[in-house]
């Protein structure tokens, strides 16, 4: 785990220096585990977020403000009634675990002061948030419940004594000496297995970096000192961030595919590293769930597609219909009523044509049914054209929809093309989750388009979705500005905002390279993009999102890239 007991004792001192002394003015629960306390400090106001989350436990100092629910939870308001207006008196770590304690002086109802305690236990799935009278020493409440049923050993429930976790057969890291080292890692095949199993609060990849130092109790007397004095990283790959500490971590620092981006704080590296990996692992869960929907929406229109070009096959032999038709009117003396079919002679190239026919008509009614065939068979052909036409319309667009949810970079963007789909009746309505902790109204989203800046100094503007795409094209830019667009591949609108001015060569590249990368092209190389200035670019009436048609285009052949 990358929260660690080193890192919690890095963090404990940094909350310790920011905090202390401090008086709680605010508390929120954002999330049905997660808390945020806005502390009043002789440095100004401080956030302090909390997560019991199992994939975001953690405590660390941060700027943002989550939005929250207009109803607090039960211990939202069991905090507020308690440590309203509670000063911090200190922030401790207990026994170098992944438990940070944070005492706190307040007055009871009769206006005696009480010390109360925050504990937030940092471990995983079974995090926890508690607060715990500390003159009985029973717990008032906590973020989670764990009764007899999931936990034997230790309840964590209002009124039940507090109990620490069980403590573990191992040597805090603070106290690890040379020689209790040099036993943990002398003979071992697996070292890195004996300290994390002897030495408490490192984790596999501490202790992997342990074993593999030159000098292991020099490295550990490094990581005691960079406790107090932490240079904090994050380690990412691809952008996504794998691991953060306050030391190196040999399994990345010997990887080059893994970057270490250095932060001031360990605050800031820790909300870098959950808040990213958190919307790194949403992004794909609900782009992954959006292109499903996609996929089995595209599955239908192609195979509604397969239909109706078999059945214009059909339709296109009507004229043979006209042809029976005319022959019998031509030919109705040589029919005798009750004949199941008549050979004759084709008048437009001599051929002898036997036409079927229905005994139970007479010989006109016969031919009026081949023109009544034929009829059918042309209108049919045309409304099949129609549909044909509409679905391969819908194909188009959505092929652009599932190639915007797969370049998705952000949650936002996931939702707006999930809206845009529900809107268009792709998808079902689904009351929204701000919806149903009664946030109110949604509100049509403000436009965010990706924006770039060249070496120019030219602005170049990509819509995020097909509604940003008609937003960008007729709305944001003007006519002397340049559209840009891959050739017949699903992407983005580009928009070269040349400012009334003749844009010039290396600005039209790179901004073709710009629209091959905001395309389903992305990881191809040579893209073919036109551009034309926006005036020749219309929108036909009752299109879809982003449809457009343009004249007067130019293609350039660029590979996919962003500015730096």
């Amino acid at each position: 785990m990358s929260y660690d007991g080193v890192v919690t004792c890095a963090m404990t001192q940094e909350l310790k220096n920011e905090l202390t002394l401090g008086k709680i003015e605010k508390i929120y629960q954002p999330e049905s585990d997660q808390l945020l306390l806005s502390v009043h400090t002789a440095r100004g106001r401080r956030k302090l977020f909390i997560s019991a989350s199992g994939n975001h436990s953690a405590v660390y100092l941060t700027e943002n403000t989550p939005e929250n629910p207009v109803q607090p939870p039960l211990f939202c308001m069991v905090l507020r009634k308690h440590l309203g207006a509670a000063r911090i008196q200190s922030i401790s770590q207990h026994s170098c675990d992944r438990i940070i304690e944070i005492d706190l002086e307040t007055v009871d109802e009769l206006g005696f002061n009480v010390n109360k305690r925050l504990i937030c236990e940092i471990m995983g799935k079974h995090s926890n948030v508690l607060l715990v009278d500390l003159g009985t020493g029973k717990i008032i409440e906590s973020i989670k419940h764990v009764g007899i049923d999931v936990n034997r050993a230790r309840q964590i429930l209002p009124g039940k004594l507090y109990e620490y976790p069980p403590e573990q057969d191992k040597i805090p890291f603070t106290e690890v000496t040379e020689q209790e080292l040099t036993a943990l890692t002398e003979g071992q095949l697996q070292p890195e297995r004996s300290i994390l199993s002897g030495m408490l609060g490192v984790s596999p990849a501490l202790a992997q970096s342990i074993a593999s130092a030159d000098s292991p109790y020099d490295f550990l007397e490094a990581m005691r000192d960079a406790v107090v004095h932490p240079a904090p990283r994050v380690y990412s790959k691809n952008g996504v961030p794998a691991d953060f500490h306050i030391v190196p971590l040999a399994a990345y620092e010997s990887d080059d595919s893994y970057e270490a981006v250095p932060f001031d704080t360990l605050s800031k590296a820790a909300e870098y590293f959950f808040v990213n990996r958190e919307s790194s692992n949403t992004i794909k869960q609900k782009s992954g769930d959006l292109n499903r929907l996609i996929k089995a929406q595209l599955d239908k229109l192609r195979l509604k597609v397969q239909r109706l070009n078999e059945d214009m096959t059909k339709a296109k032999d009507a004229d043979k219909y006209r042809l029976r038709g005319e022959l019998l009117n031509a030919n109705l003396h040589l029919v005798k009523q009750g004949d199941p079919s008549v050979t004759v002679t084709s008048y437009y190239d001599g051929a002898q044509v036997e036409i079927p026919l229905d005994p139970k008509y007479s010989p006109a009614r016969n031919a009026q049914n081949y023109f009544k065939k034929y009829g059918k068979a042309k209108t049919a052909l045309k409304e099949k054209q129609i549909q044909l036409d509409e679905t391969m319309a819908e194909i188009e667009y959505l092929e652009s929809v599932y190639s915007y949810s797969e370049n998705a970079g952000t949650v936002e963007e996931v939702d707006l093309l999930r809206a845009e789909l529900t809107e268009g009746g792709y998808i079902r309505y689904r009351k929204s989750r701000s919806a149903s902790k009664g946030r109110g109204k949604n509100r049509a989203a403000k436009p965010k388009p990706h924006e770039y800046i060249l070496p120019s100094g030219k602005k170049v503007l990509v819509g995020r979705n097909n509604k940003e795409n008609d937003f960008l094209t007729f709305k944001r830019a003007s006519s002397t500005d340049i559209w840009l667009h891959t050739k017949d591949i699903p992407g983005s609108h580009v928009i070269l905002l040349t400012e009334g001015e003749s844009p010039a060569e290396e600005d039209l590249r790179l901004a073709a390279a710009i629209a091959a990368y905001h395309s389903k092209a992305r990881s191809s190389a040579n893209v073919p993009v036109d551009y034309t200035r926006v005036k020749y670019v219309k929108k036909p009436s009752g299109s879809k999102p982003g449809f457009v048609i343009f004249t007067h285009n130019r293609t350039l052949y660029e590979d996919p890239a962003i500015p730096k």
